[in-house]
């Protein structure tokens, strides 16, 4: 029998997903290539934020272009959010037309000047 304490920290250990399973982009729901992973923080760091989930890069270029990281800290810190929002609609609809490891850079919005 393993005591309450032991259990805690088994359970709280992060479990190592096997190899051959492949992540899947919260944004544009495809499969990530290794090649084509990208850490975004859900809220930026330059306000605070510390959590993180694995999006296609072009996925997280795309975000990075279109909002400023005021409205990524207080209306689109979820991928949910920012699945929603018309702009990254029109994104999304386009993007999964294209294959897996498929990249294009993506360009800064004009709105955008901080």
């Amino acid at each position: 029998m393993i005591g309450k304490i032991r259990q805690k920290l088994i359970d709280s250990e992060p479990r190592m997903a096997p190899k051959n399973l492949a992540l899947i982009c919260p944004i544009c729901e495809r499969a990530i290539p290794e090649s084509q992973k990208d850490a975004h923080h859900l809220i930026p760091k330059s306000k605070g934020g510390k959590a993180t989930e694995y999006l296609h890069r072009i996925c997280h270029r795309q975000i990075h272009a279109l909002f400023t990281e005021t409205e990524l800290a207080t209306q689109l810190n979820t991928a949910l959010a920012l699945q929603e929002h018309p702009d990254m609609q029109r994104f999304i609809q386009w993007v999964k037309t294209k294959p897996e490891h498929f990249f294009e850079k993506s360009r800064k919005s004009i709105r955008l000047k901080d």
